[in-house]
């Protein structure tokens, strides 16, 4: 299996960044990992409506362009179905016993991504109704899908 996490930004927080190393590190028996993240669009202090949905748009259109084309897509969303680990663990099987070899997950900037990508979404996946910054839940879907290998191999993991 193959999982690409398409992303916006750069982690700066050494803790962030060893805990992202520690789960990729952990994650080599279960699948090939591969990050691909994109730069973020400046944003002007207090943007208009129109300078926010033109960021939007820039960087939503960035993401969409390193979305591996055949691969299936779960984009990060507040407003998307919440999961168990076990849940996300059958979803990944799942996925992979009806032929999807190639799962790429979407984590979009800190100020969101234009419906477009919603729509190019095969689903849409919410980790909480709280927010988190984007380089944090970039550690936290790493460790959740280091969780459900780990669950869906029978191996032990604490739920």
């Amino acid at each position: 299996m193959k999982i690409t996490i398409a992303c916006v930004g750069k982690i700066k927080e050494k803790y962030l960044t060893a805990g992202i190393d520690e789960f990729t590190k952990r994650l080599t028996p279960f699948c090939k990992l591969e990050t691909v993240a994109i730069n973020e669009e400046k944003m002007p202090d207090n943007p208009a409506p129109a300078e926010k949905e033109q960021v939007l748009a820039k960087e939503t259109n960035r993401l969409l362009a390193i979305i591996p084309e055949n691969s299936y897509v779960i984009l990060l969303d507040v407003i998307g179905k919440q999961l168990s680990s076990p849940e996300l663990a059958s979803k990944i099987d799942n996925l992979a016993l009806s032929g999807h070899s190639h799962i790429t997950f979407v984590i979009g900037g800190a100020f969101g991504y234009t419906d477009a990508l919603r729509k190019r979404a095969d689903f849409a996946l919410s980790f909480s109704k709280m927010t988190f910054t984007h380089q944090m839940i970039r550690l936290l879907l790493i460790e959740q899908i280091y969780r459900a290998f780990k669950i869906s191999s029978g191996q032990k993991y604490h739920n």
